[in-house]
């Protein structure tokens, strides 16, 4: 019996290190971009709250609650949150009989709300940060 040990190396293996080196060191000349590459995290369920509150954020954005998160800039159009706020009144009016009483009480709620800052908005347009 002999004390020899033999070392068995894959080729495979050896194959996969090079080629995840390779990728790697591509990685790193390739040119860092602020822009992201891909999905952050999953995409929520579509749902009828989820189409709510997409509208209801264009409308808030549009009234400069809050900046865009694309340009970071904080924009005043009344045209364009008037339409966020006229497409869910007509989802309310289109869907009346068809909701369960959560989602139509988040409708009613959520429209008082946008009605509401809209016309604090027309009497007070929010001012851009000074750069």
């Amino acid at each position: 019996m002999s004390d020899d040990k033999k070392i068995i190396i894959d080729e495979d293996w050896k194959s996969q290190v090079a080629a995840e080196r390779e990728t790697l060191a591509k990685e790193a000349d390739a040119p860092e971009s602020s822009e992201p590459q891909g999905p952050v995290g999953e995409m929520p369920p579509a749902s009828f709250e989820m189409l709510l509150t997409t509208f209801a954020t264009e409308a808030m954005m549009a009234m400069g609650q809050f900046p865009n998160p694309v340009t970071q800039e904080i924009t005043y159009s009344p045209e364009h949150a008037r339409y966020a706020i006229d497409m869910l009144k007509m989802l309310e009016e289109k869907t009346k009989g068809n909701l369960n009483e959560g989602e139509e009480t988040m409708l009613t709620d959520l429209l008082h709300q946008l009605r509401m800052l809209f016309v604090s908005a027309q009497s007070a347009p929010p001012t851009p940060p000074e750069k």
